[in-house]
């Protein structure tokens, strides 16, 4: 099998690492805008590098990785769908509505496989999360809290082609947080500040965002983000339900002190950011995407998941900016999808 890598930046590289040792991957191209970048990543990988993307598709790959600026993303994977290649690509598909419906459209009318990036669909506490919810071991679930907050901001040109606080960072919880309970979002009210650095107010964005959410089944959901989190890179979900409670992201690394006597003490190396939280992870949504080319098993996040927590992102900005809760069913793309 051959894979062609558009985009070698930090998570190009280590996708590229990941699909390089694979054992049913014959060969990787790579491709970036800073065409040296690529050169370099491929002369330590033993791969090729390729000008740009029309060679991708015209020397010939059997599937494409996209990893370059979220810009890029509907375009690519439009041009994939056309030339009857299954895509992988990290999340967002755009940071509109219409861009993201567009390129999903496009996917189902060629019949092509769109995988998204999702990673923490592949962590060992999510999915031990997901089991216990589906199990029954928790009873009838009542609340979840999720968080994530990053120990460092991003740089400060990111920020204006980011998406914001919800749609870039978030996002990631309000789709774990439908993956693991089994539930849509149906109203949500949302809340940010930003009250730290400058940077974020001149991008119209947050530095700290908090967000009710009201599932369809009655339980409540708390969602908060942080970009600047000095302890550490944080990210946890607490689910409670009317039998038992439990928590993923607790463990010798999670950056929280107790401030009682016999608690635990504060971590002595806590997590520093998402890579290094989430490297397993990573691999593993690789191998699966690995899987699905070769036709041994199913779709594990489609376009269509990866819309509705676009559409819960797309529903938190506007209640935060015009303060007040906000309906799921008056953002566009609802329809029905499936839990895989």
């Amino acid at each position: 099998m051959r894979i062609g890598v558009i985009g070698t930046g930090r998570i190009g590289r280590i996708h590229a690492n990941t699909l390089s040792r694979h054992r049913d991957v014959g060969s990787l191209i790579l491709t970036d805008a800073d065409a040296s970048r690529a050169q370099e990543l491929a002369h330590r990988l033993g791969e090729t590098a390729a000008p740009g993307v029309e060679e991708i598709f015209r020397w010939g790959v059997d599937a494409v990785v996209i990893t370059t600026a979220t810009s890029a993303h509907a375009e690519l994977i439009g041009r994939a769908a056309r030339s009857g290649l299954p895509v992988f690509c990290e999340k967002p598909i755009a940071l509109d509505l219409p861009g993201t419906l567009s390129a999903i459209t496009e996917v189902e009318a060629a019949g092509t496989v769109l995988q998204m990036g999702f990673q923490r669909r592949f962590d060992a506490g999510y999915r031990g999360a997901r089991e216990a919810v589906r199990s029954g071991r928790l009873g009838r679930l009542h609340t979840v809290r999720a968080l994530t907050s990053d120990q460092t901001p991003p740089p400060a040109a990111w920020l204006p082609v980011s998406g914001g606080l919800y749609r870039d960072t978030l996002i990631h919880d309000f789709d774990v947080l439908r993956w693991v309970t089994g539930r849509e979002v149906a109203d949500v009210y949302a809340a940010g500040s930003d009250a730290g650095p400058a940077m974020f107010r001149e991008a119209g964005d947050v530095d700290t965002g908090a967000a009710l959410l009201t599932l369809d089944d009655g339980t409540l959901a708390t969602v908060t983000g942080a970009r600047l989190n000095g302890a550490g890179y944080d990210v946890r979900m607490e689910l409670a339900g009317e039998l038992d409670q439990i928590v993923v992201g607790l463990d010798d690394r999670t950056p929280i002190a107790s401030t009682e006597p016999t608690g635990p003490p504060a971590a002595d190396k806590p997590w520093t950011g998402f890579l290094e939280r989430f490297g397993p992870a990573y691999e593993a949504e690789l191998n699966a995407f690995v899987e699905v080319v070769r036709g041994e098993r199913a779709n594990p996040c489609d376009g269509r998941e990866a819309l509705q927590a676009l559409r819960v992102a797309e529903a938190c900005e506007l209640s935060r900016r015009e303060r007040r809760p906000v309906h799921l069913a008056e953002i566009p793309g609802g329809g029905a999808s499936a839990y895989v």
